[in-house]
């Protein structure tokens, strides 16, 4: 049987918290590229660049003196052309579909409350209010955490009393009549501490990476040293992708040139997408980034 071989890293990742975090987007990036290849791509990054650092990261490639390299990288006539391929996750979009989905059983309307949310109660309020959902749902809950779900029900009643838009409150008002829903996931939690998280984005991105790279072939991951890949997260993580990941290795990136290359697309990636969510877009950059986002 033939496996499909691809290589990882992420950018981003600060686990279950999606909010009030240090990062805004999660980026994890995949890679087709033989070891040789992506060996010749770090060797003419490193001509390139010139810099006397030992194993070079995606900051590299993201100063201004570089963007010759980075450039290149992206293009057309770049080693990963056609041969990568990167998920990104606007982490606070994230946290509200999960919300919406989870108290709903719907989560078509979740970017409708993305926006509308901060409009109708301010940003500081609106931030607090996902931090108080963010730390209910978690499955791994953090030292002084005293988030509970009667509280986070009467921080949704308390934007109840708002005067808002329509939409907005016609959602927040069906979200406060599913607490059976997220009194079931937390029992699910306390049940069995191993459950996947709703909230990781993580997992999200492996299963669609997978789906990405499997053309009916089983595809086996290469993956830089994470903590949260225990031998039961993978083999969740196999449960999830239905039969289509072969299996998940770890390794150190400075001895894969492969996961070393997606460590690059998946760290300017996050840069390139959380500055065009904020604002200060580059348009060259997102316009070399966008055939690498699929999906």
């Amino acid at each position: 049987m033939v496996v499909v071989e691809i290589a990882c890293d992420e950018s981003g990742s600060e686990g279950e918290k999606l909010v009030g975090g240090v990062t805004d987007v999660f980026a994890h990036a995949s890679v087709g590229l033989s070891l040789a290849a992506a060996t010749d791509c770090v060797a003419r990054v490193r001509d390139r660049i010139r810099s006397p650092a030992q194993e070079y990261k995606a900051n590299h490639l993201l100063r201004d003196k570089h963007r010759g390299a980075l450039v290149w990288l992206l293009g057309e006539s770049g080693p990963m052309h056609g041969e990568a391929f990167v998920v990104l996750v606007d982490k606070t979009l994230f946290l509200v579909s999960r919300m919406v989905g989870l108290l709903t059983g719907d989560d078509s309307r979740a970017a409708v409350l993305n926006t509308g949310g901060p409009a109708a109660f301010g940003q500081q309020r609106w931030a607090a209010f996902l931090e108080s959902f963010n730390s209910v749902v978690r499955v791994r809950t953090r030292r002084g955490d005293q988030v509970t779900i009667d509280s986070f029900f009467q921080d949704l009643d308390y934007l109840l009393r708002f005067r808002v838009d329509d939409q907005v409150r016609s959602i927040l008002a069906e979200m406060s009549g599913g607490r059976q829903r997220i009194e079931n996931y937390r029992t699910s939690i306390a049940v069995d501490p191993t459950v996947v998280s709703t909230v990781d984005p993580m997992v999200s991105s492996i299963v669609r990476t997978v789906t990405h790279w499997s053309g009916g072939e089983p595809v086996e991951i290469v993956h830089d040293e994470q903590l949260s890949f225990t031998e039961t997260r993978i083999a969740q993580l196999k449960r999830l992708c239905a039969g289509r990941l072969a299996g998940l290795r770890l390794v150190d990136s400075r001895d894969d040139a492969r996961v070393q290359v997606a460590d690059f697309l998946a760290g300017v990636a996050r840069r390139i997408a959380s500055e065009e969510h904020n604002g200060r877009g580059d348009p060259e950059l997102i316009a070399l980034l966008r055939p690498y986002v699929v999906g």
